[in-house]
């Protein structure tokens, strides 16, 4: 059995590329907390947010969910914000739920395997952000409207902007580097 057979590998090869992806997105993330959404509560621009979505789509859910979880912790240490459980486990989620097209994916030029991960990527900031955003209720002692309107509107709209852009041109990317090493 190939290691793309399952869904739910998590052997070396897989520990590798989640700590790749943590690391990337720790740090660009870092890199651009200081670029916060105006009338957000502590929400910022992220680009980075792409990279779990592609680490998911690339190499599975539990990679995906890896990179957007500790790369959130990261990111948000790096940045001095402390650590905040929901959000760390939200950004794992957009990593997660683009990871379900994983074995599906036969080529990362494919325009509809394309349409697919942006799908995903789109359902994952969704579920991702509304979890975060809907526990900072009783967290942060919050309403419910400054949590959609405050929190989820601002982040998962750019978010998803961010994953609709990037995600293609890091499959892309990610298909000349198979190419050119013979993959």
């Amino acid at each position: 059995m190939s290691e793309k057979e399952t869904l739910w590998t998590f052997g070396t090869r897989q520990v590798v590329y989640a700590a790749i992806g943590a690391a990337l997105y720790g740090v660009f993330s870092w890199a651009t907390n200081f670029l916060a959404l105006p009338a957000a509560g502590n929400i910022s621009l992220r680009p980075a947010v792409a990279i779990p979505m592609f680490f998911g789509v690339a190499f599975g859910p539990l990679v995906g969910f890896f990179s957007g979880f500790v790369g959130n912790v990261l990111g948000d240490f790096l940045s001095g914000w402390g650590f905040f459980w929901n959000w760390s486990l939200g950004n794992g989620l957009m990593g997660f739920v683009p990871g379900f097209i994983y074995l599906a994916v036969k080529s990362f030029r494919d325009r509809p395997t394309i349409i697919k991960a942006v799908v995903y990527s789109c359902i994952g900031v969704i579920v991702g952000i509304g979890f975060a955003s809907l526990t900072s209720i009783p967290i942060d002692g919050i309403d419910l409207n400054t949590a959609l309107v405050g929190y989820f509107t601002p982040a998962a709209l750019s978010n998803i902007v961010n994953g609709i852009v990037l995600v293609p041109i890091l499959m892309v990317a990610y298909a000349a580097v198979q190419e050119r090493s013979g993959r």
